[in-house]
């Protein structure tokens, strides 16, 4: 049960249901373009129903070819870090309530079919997986009509915490 917006033709987004479990992934979005400042706009107005004003952005560089520090978007700007460390197919945005929201950004020249399997993992209430496997489940998928599934079905980063040890039943509180 993946909500997708589609404003005249403007942004191709899936997200998390509102009420759905936390994932590593809030939704993914497919972009037309490798031009982020011409792209950003739609997608920022899209969340700010959601997740309020957009301030900040962060992303890989490698994918877009102008990397802009900072792009307007209908009365206000929104602030570009460029992270060469961070994953090209990841795009966190920040809004000024304090909220986050981690999306797969889905390469434009993507086929139709592949995009979608692509936006149904990474908007999967729950999802466990970084946008590294959601990407490589799709690359190594042979079928056509299967949905995406890695190998190893552990999340790729601990969900609460690499120090957190399992208590035995009778420590709960």
């Amino acid at each position: 049960m993946t909500r997708t917006i589609d404003l005249t033709g403007q942004v191709r987004l899936a997200l998390t249901p509102k009420t759905s479990l936390a994932g590593l992934l809030d939704g993914a979005w497919w972009p037309r373009s490798h031009e982020l400042a011409a792209e950003l706009p739609s997608l920022v107005e899209a969340l700010e129903v959601r997740w309020g004003r957009i301030t900040r952005l962060t992303a890989n560089p490698a994918p877009w070819p102008a990397v802009p520090y900072a792009v307007p978007v209908r009365g206000h700007t929104v602030h570009v870090g460029w992270f060469p460390e961070q994953a090209p197919d990841r795009m966190i945005l920040l809004s000024y309530s304090l909220h986050r929201c981690d999306l797969l950004v889905v390469p434009p020249e993507t086929e139709p079919a592949p995009a979608a399997r692509l936006m149904a993992a990474a908007s999967a209430p729950g999802n466990v997986h970084d946008t590294d496997a959601v990407m490589s489940a799709e690359a190594t998928q042979s079928a056509p009509g299967e949905t995406p599934t890695p190998k190893d079905t552990r999340p790729a980063r601990p969900a609460v915490g690499a120090r957190m040890l399992p208590l035995p039943r009778r420590m709960w509180r």
